[in-house]
């Protein structure tokens, strides 16, 4: 049986690796996906975005150097070891794909990176989607995706 697949948005993934509200959950969802029980799912963009939370969370002092190099090699070196396993579907940003989100943008006058995660989960055919976007959350649900609200 094929695993369910997870897509997760940006505020989701940081806080894999940011202690907040919602990080309980995304440790338990990457590490059912490291035992092998589901499979996750993130836009390219979203490697963009992390990163720049991360470095965001740095330049204002919520992170000192060190614990903001530790994030961010986590980040990278845990997403490479789930492509290796094959854990983790990255979706690739395409034309198809941008164009969806700019009805979806007019539709629901969201930003372009919130419309091509709903996109981008719809294209996976993702089981679920994890974020922490209350808008995103609801904009998700219109379109037919389960979704669910980290807070």
């Amino acid at each position: 049986m094929k695993n369910p697949i997870v897509y997760l948005d940006s505020s989701t993934i940081v806080k894999r690796y940011i202690e907040e509200a919602g990080s309980e959950v995304a440790r338990d969802v990457y590490n059912s996906a490291l035992a092998g029980n589901l499979t996750l799912s993130f836009s390219a963009w979203n490697i963009g975005e992390v990163l720049g939370v991360l470095d965001r969370y740095r330049r204002r002092a919520w992170l000192d150097d060190e614990s903001y190099v530790a994030a961010r090699m986590m980040f990278i070196g845990e997403t490479i070891r789930l492509l290796k396993l094959g854990a983790l579907i990255l979706v690739p940003i395409r034309v198809r794909l941008l164009a969806e989100a700019w009805r979806l943008l007019e539709k629901y006058h969201i930003y372009q990176a919130d419309a091509l995660q709903v996109v981008s989960a719809k294209y996976v055919k993702a089981n679920k989607m994890y974020t922490g976007d209350r808008s995103l959350h609801n904009v998700a649900l219109a379109e037919g995706l389960q979704s669910v609200i980290l807070k």
